[in-house]
């Protein structure tokens, strides 16, 4: 079958198109989805032109509030008024000319013209190539805003980040650290994972061999991160499940708890499924854990996971959180309660959360974490833990809810330096919980508290 020429650029334009135009026939698709499903589809095509096209999709969408910025430095029209095909082609060909070193400025301006025609705007092909000659003469001199008069906008434009979120953060984490935080997210993520069984050595020489890198994790002993590689799946070892995709924040958080053998665990909003498997793997085929998730399709995925890894003391259950199960009452020794939340500390690899998340829909949020907090204390037997954790940086849905089980169901929140590694105490960790922040730690933003029930 003959493979079809491919348009890289058109093809990036569509994508950003469908995730960033909200439609009433359907809602916008997820940047993480569309770029996997898309490099699925168009797996023909060499690695070169596959790193291209993540880059300069991923890029557009993590920077557009600056490449909006710009561009509104330049042209008589705003980006708000542009038609949403210009509005795309413009931001795109922007981040190729500040960001896209290889990418020759006169390329990103003809092409951006080339592409604008063929979607049936000829009449603008001078204006968006007019505008982008203007910024490429004039990107090394670019007009930010002044940090020292006006930081909150400085912030939001720098580094591509809502003012809302811009304005929560310096609220709750102070000046310095909310910049160390916006700049770690714009950081490059690489992909962790956690080594089950002694394959390291055929994985170095799998990715050695396909331009991809592998390095140790400074927290585990277990953990490492890779780059440069589009496919985990065809890694040897992946089959047999010697090793798991999960991040470190996620693996430290089962690592808080202290598992110990024959223990009774329930993961209550576990999709994934990363932390059932390592707390399984922790119970070294002793003991139990139940994994629950609302949704069928992510429930079949975990056991799919789970049988993958020959884990026979885990299994995956159908079943909502905010509901109760009258026949776990009082029984596990942990519950895992990783509640949904709005995922701001996870923006760094799930670019578009920034742009969909708002103050209100926090409020939703807030209210949905404490139903499910309600019902995972009644499952956690006397003396048994909790453990509370989040993907967002975002004291409401983090502290608030520590504070929360400790005065309404007289949970004690317990030090964390004994089970967490020495890096990582602080003042908080004494307290039992633990704030994770790119930029500060190497891992995502995520939130930890471990607090037992007295009685």
């Amino acid at each position: 079958m003959k493979q079809e020429q491919v348009n890289l650029r058109q093809l990036v334009m569509e994508m950003l198109l469908a995730v960033t135009i909200q439609r009433e026939d359907r809602p916008t698709e997820y940047s993480h989805v569309m770029i996997r499903d898309v490099l699925n589809k168009y797996n023909y095509l060499s690695a070169q032109e596959k790193a291209f096209m993540k880059r300069l999709f991923e890029g557009t969408l993590e920077r557009m509030i600056e490449l909006d910025y710009c561009i509104d430095q330049f042209s008589k029209v705003k980006v708000a008024k542009m038609k949403p095909v210009i509005r795309t082609i413009m931001r795109m060909s922007v981040y190729q000319i500040l960001y896209m070193d290889a990418v020759p400025d006169s390329a990103a301006c003809n092409e951006a013209a080339k592409l604008a025609a063929k979607k049936g705007f000829s009449t603008l092909k001078g204006f968006v190539n007019g505008v982008l000659r203007n910024i490429v003469r004039n990107k090394e001199q670019l007009p930010y805003p002044d940090k020292e008069k006006d930081l909150e906008t400085y912030l939001s434009v720098t580094y591509s980040m809502p003012m809302w979120i811009v304005k929560l953060w310096l609220e709750q984490l102070g000046k310095e650290t909310t910049e160390i935080l916006l700049k770690g997210l714009l950081e490059e993520h690489p992909v962790t994972i956690r080594l089950r069984k002694d394959k390291l050595a055929e994985l170095e020489k799998a990715l050695h061999g396909q331009g991809g890198i592998i390095e140790k994790q400074s927290y585990l002993p277990y953990a490492y991160r890779i780059a440069k590689t589009d496919d985990m799946s065809q890694l040897p070892g992946y089959e047999e499940g010697a090793f798991v995709i999960q991040d470190v924040s996620s693996m430290l958080a089962i690592e808080a708890l202290g598992i110990k053998s024959g223990m009774k665990i329930l993961d209550i909003c576990a999709a994934p499924g990363g932390k059932s498997m390592l707390a399984a793997d922790k119970l070294d085929g002793t003991g139990k854990v139940e994994s629950r998730d609302i949704s069928e399709y992510k429930v079949t995925l975990m056991q799919e996971n789970f049988d993958r890894c020959g884990l026979q003391n885990v299994q995956a259950v159908c079943k909502d959180a905010t509901q109760p199960d009258e026949s776990w009452i009082g029984q596990a020794d942990i519950v895992i309660a990783d509640v949904p939340c709005s995922g701001l500390g996870v923006i760094g690899k799930k670019r578009d959360i920034k742009y969909k998340m708002t103050p209100e829909a926090i409020k939703d949020i807030v209210a949905l974490q404490e139903q499910i907090l309600e019902q995972a204390v009644n499952y956690v037997k006397p003396q048994g833990l909790l453990l509370f954790s989040t993907c967002t940086i975002n004291k409401t849905e983090n502290e608030a809810h520590v504070k929360f089980l400790q005065e309404k169901y007289n949970m004690t929140p317990m030090s964390l330096d004994d089970t967490l590694p020495e890096m990582l105490h602080s003042e908080t960790t004494k307290k039992g919980y633990l704030q994770l922040l790119p930029g500060i730690h190497d891992t995502d933003g995520f939130f930890i508290s471990v607090l037992k029930k007295d009685r």
